[in-house]
């Protein structure tokens, strides 16, 4: 295919019109008055939605995104603790952060262990849930996934099967709430189970789109429709084409169940801008087929040719006047720490 297009595929599911809500002890939100949650202890944040990536490529990705209440995290595919390493060596990525390291990041920022009520997992690779059993314990919470991730995760992972005991299970475009965020799976194109999120809070939405190798009618409208977009921007096409993957495997990243390259996250996300989108954050880069600086620019440019001014996501006095903000999502370290609502 060509690895440009981002239509071609058809899902004529519409959402259903249920919701359940569950707190972060599986429990139905009965009164809001009788909730407990622990002191919010952000710094310099005032009501809104706060988020940083902690690690965010193809070797791990991890993200938090929390309200003065608390929060949760997106995925856990970072390293474990070393009292979880089965082997003298350990065989896990180096290049991403530890869940200590992430926790300590997320500490900086006033964000406690036990201010993150849940996890929500997008699909069962390796670089999305290889430290969701550590994470889940340490913050004694719940993982919230689709009855298909979580069959797909015990089949071919080595996490332990207690995993089980702390699932949450969730359906495609049925809303549930996590605190005071109400939250909508959507399923994207990948070539295992898969889900993206619509989360909304006080009537912003952020929406994560990771992992598709082409984005579907139904995965359209929720993208369309965020205030802020974390959109996957794995490959630059040529880059792919020429590089060193063998043959199969580049069929596999540009097919319809592969990933995104570039110029199709820029095109939809231009074609799609209104006047409510504040942040696009390019996330999931490929450590061989991309680099920070082709994936800004080709989203730069799109927009620009479409008349819109871009910001760099700094938030320097220059650039807040912008139409939107767009900022690459670091893979092996954190993100700066955003206030988006």
């Amino acid at each position: 295919m060509s690895g440009h297009k981002y239509k071609g595929y058809t899902n004529t599911g519409r959402p259903l019109k249920i919701a359940f809500d569950v707190d972060g002890n599986d429990t139905p939100l009965m009164e809001e008055a009788q909730e407990t949650t622990a002191t919010p202890r952000y710094t310099g944040v005032g009501k809104g939605l706060c988020f940083m990536s902690l690690s965010s490529g193809s070797s791990g990705n991890c993200a938090y995104l929390g309200t003065p209440r608390g929060g949760i995290l997106i995925d856990a595919g970072i390293r474990e603790p070393v009292k979880y390493h089965r082997k003298k060596k350990n065989p896990e990525r180096q290049d991403v952060p530890t869940l200590d390291q992430a926790f300590a990041e997320l500490e900086r920022n006033g964000v406690s262990r036990d201010m993150i009520k849940g996890i929500l997992l997008t699909h069962a690779h390796q670089d999305h849930m290889r430290c969701l059993y550590p994470a889940v314990s340490a913050c004694h919470c719940s993982v919230y996934c689709t009855m298909g991730v979580m069959a797909q995760m015990l089949q071919r992972s080595r996490i332990s099967s207690r995993i089980s005991d702390h699932h949450v299970p969730i359906f495609k475009e049925i809303p549930f709430r996590i605190l005071d965020m109400e939250i909508t799976p959507f399923e994207t194109l990948h070539d295992v189970k898969s889900v993206g999120f619509s989360i909304e809070y006080e009537g912003e939405r952020f929406v994560v789109a990771t992992d598709m190798g082409a984005i579907t009618d139904r995965a359209a409208h929720y993208m369309s429709n965020a205030n802020y977009l974390m959109i996957e921007c794995n490959y630059d096409h040529e880059m792919l084409v020429k590089g060193k993957y063998p043959p199969m495997l580049k069929d596999r990243v540009m097919s319809d169940k592969g990933h995104l390259d570039n110029a199709v996250a820029a095109r939809f996300v231009a074609e799609h801008y209104h006047e409510g989108l504040h942040y696009v954050f390019l996330c999931h880069l490929s450590k061989d087929n991309n680099t920070e600086q082709l994936a800004l620019s080709t989203m730069r440019q799109a927009l620009e040719e479409h008349g819109l001014s871009v910001g760099d996501g700094s938030n320097a006095p220059d650039q807040r006047d912008r139409n939107v903000q767009i900022y690459a999502l670091p893979r092996y370290t954190s993100s700066d720490w955003f206030v988006l609502a």
